[in-house]
């Protein structure tokens, strides 16, 4: 019987936005597990002053599973982010005759459940668990943003060059990344455009990065600081995303106040604080994604970020709080204008008052 042409393992990524804030020095134990500070063990050479944010993170056991490719190792990891978020990294072995055979990995079932369904669930627990530690959490968690990388055993390709093999299998590699069963199927510029973006740093590795997954070459395990660029990569999509429902919730809000003209305190120092909110969120996020020092990281950052049009959304979210912004001038002009006509008539009222009491001086005597 021959043995697979194909192994390696498929690496789920998952981010899910819990909370404002999460407080760091509360954390000790999660899901029975003990905590620990995350650490990049480099693959190759690495600058002295790469800088990588250092979450914290859990390990659960390996957990053997039943589903809809056969018998499973999942094995789990999860990261706690000050920003109020989490991360969830689940890793499934595969041995396959054929890149074609790893479409089914998309959305694999384990014990009759989705593999979605299963990190929501993971997700809630650890929220429960971390209550204490949370500050503002969300009232329920919104839908996950989950990234799948398939990871090749270099080694298994019988080439020495990673790029030789994807000229030969672009079609094939385009139909995994799109879930594509038929990869002849395939117009030649989905074939450009799912592909272009394959960078490589020695000649056996390569990474091959699209919008909802990406494949990379390597020997395994594989490279983790690749790993982790697209996990935070994934995780500022999931918070760019979140912000930007909490201010199309909060215009929504503030567009109904000026309406009604209601410029009650309480409205104007909410649009305030999430002024001040929106841009401290914002620096914070923008701090765990900073990557100084190894042109080869910032090249792949520079990738996925074009893949997940993390600078639109960045505009965009600039432009809603311009206009947040905009609201909270007029609202706040508005107040004060107020204000000044309650006290001119304030001061009209005392003058009125004043000349009564003068004109009833007058006729006393």
């Amino acid at each position: 019987m021959d043995m697979p042409e194909l192994r390696g393992e498929v690496i789920y990524l998952y981010a899910f936005d819990v909370a404002y804030e999460l407080r760091r020095d509360a954390i000790h134990e999660l899901l029975g597990q003990r905590v620990e500070q995350f650490e990049v063990e480099p693959h190759k050479r690495m600058p002295r002053q790469l800088f990588f944010h250092r979450p914290q993170m859990v390990r659960l056991p390996i957990a053997e599973h039943r589903g809809s490719l056969g018998a499973m190792r999942l094995s789990t990891t999860i990261k706690l982010l000050p920003v109020g978020a989490i991360t969830i990294t689940m890793r499934i072995p595969f041995a396959v005759d054929a890149l074609a055979d790893l479409v089914a990995y998309h959305a694999p079932q384990l014990d009759g459940i989705s593999l979605d369904d299963h990190a929501r669930r993971l997700a809630e627990q650890v929220c429960a668990e971390l209550v204490p530690a949370l500050v503002r959490p969300v009232a329920s968690l919104a839908h996950e943003e989950a990234y799948t990388v398939f990871c090749l055993d270099a080694q298994l390709l019988g080439t020495a060059d990673s790029k030789s093999w994807l000229d030969r299998q672009r079609r094939e590699v385009t139909a995994l990344l799109t879930q594509e069963s038929d990869p002849a199927a395939l117009a030649d510029e989905e074939v450009e455009e799912s592909t272009q973006r394959a960078l490589s740093y020695y000649r056996t590795d390569l990474l091959v990065m699209d919008w909802d997954a990406a494949l990379i070459v390597d020997r395994l395990p594989p490279s983790e600081e690749t790993l982790y660029i697209l996990e935070l990569a994934n995780l500022q999509l999931a918070e760019l995303e979140a912000y930007d429902r909490l201010l199309d919730e909060a215009i929504e809000r503030a567009y109904r106040d000026l309406g009604s003209r209601r410029l009650a305190h309480r409205v104007i120092g909410e649009l305030g604080e999430l002024r001040i909110d929106m841009a401290r969120l914002n620096d914070e996020l923008s701090n765990i994604t900073k990557f100084f020092g190894d042109w080869h990281l910032a090249r792949i950052y520079a990738g996925i970020s074009l893949r997940f049009h993390l600078a639109d959304w960045q505009r965009t979210i600039d432009d809603k709080l311009k206009t947040l912004d905009s609201i909270y001038q007029v609202l706040s002009h508005q107040r004060n204008n107020r204000l000044m006509l309650i006290l001119e008539s304030v001061v009209v009222a005392l003058f009125v008052i004043d000349l009564a009491l003068v004109a009833l001086d007058i006729i006393r005597h």
